[in-house]
């Protein structure tokens, strides 16, 4: 079965560009012009995956990215924006999307946007591999089931967005190892951001939102300074 596609833009012959090389890469797309209409069909329609415009109307990118976390809807999100604008950004990445990119561009870089997140997403859910207990990561307080996509806190099961996840897993995986920005960069979001570390830093703080007790001091993720950030299971008195 073919992966679905939602794309919503208010530009008609984006939508149109985009339809056509989507399909050509092999995949069903839906497409909606307006921000209800397209928050409608991510809830209905199920889509894999959902390219977004940032600027539409009766509800512009940013609310409908906010209202599907808000409702638990956690298809990953490619934000579109046409503003070089590093607040739209940061702000759309706080919100729940995913990924970005800024027009104008290729609608191949487009559609292999769209693969390289499916594509990790298919490989982490396909982490169950031999023994799912086995797979299963403790630290602490922390549990992760990557044959499940899922990470529990205290017992609580995490609301996470693909890449948070992603990011998680990646870190516990190597725990105690420090990681820098650029190779997180490489490894989560597998392709270079020229630089655009932000996003890391970003995905960071929502997983310390939901991990640790004091983002201020947090037991988990340390920051390492001037180097990047490694996770560590926490001391008994932290």
């Amino acid at each position: 079965m073919n992966k679905k596609v939602l794309v919503v833009d208010d530009e008609q012959s984006i939508v149109t560009l985009l339809q056509y090389n989507l399909q050509q890469a092999g995949f069903d797309v839906i497409t909606a012009n307006d921000g209800l209409a397209g928050k409608e069909l991510a809830v209905t329609e199920q889509p894999d995956i959902m390219v977004l415009d940032l600027m539409l109307p009766k509800m512009d990118g940013i609310e409908v990215c906010k209202e599907l976390r808000q409702q638990k809807v956690m298809i990953p999100i490619l934000m579109l924006t046409a503003k070089d604008d590093e607040f739209d950004k940061v702000l759309g990445l706080e919100l729940g999307a995913d990924d970005y990119l800024t027009k104008p561009f290729s609608p191949r870089e487009v559609v292999a946007r769209v693969k390289a997140i499916l594509r990790r997403t298919q490989f982490t859910n396909e982490i169950q591999l031999k023994d799912s207990e086995d797979n299963q990561i403790n630290i602490l307080d922390l549990i992760i089931k990557p044959e499940n996509y899922e990470a529990f806190f205290a017992g609580e099961l995490l609301e996470l967005t693909p890449k948070e996840f992603e990011l998680l897993m990646y870190l516990a995986m190597n725990k105690g190892r420090v990681l820098t920005r650029d190779q997180l960069l490489s490894a989560v979001w597998n392709y270079d951001f020229a630089g655009d570390t932000r996003i890391v830093d970003v995905h960071i703080s929502h997983l310390r939102e939901k991990i640790e007790k004091n983002t201020k001091k947090p037991a988990y993720i340390k920051t390492i300074r001037g180097l990047g950030y490694k996770l560590e299971e926490p001391k008994m008195n932290e």
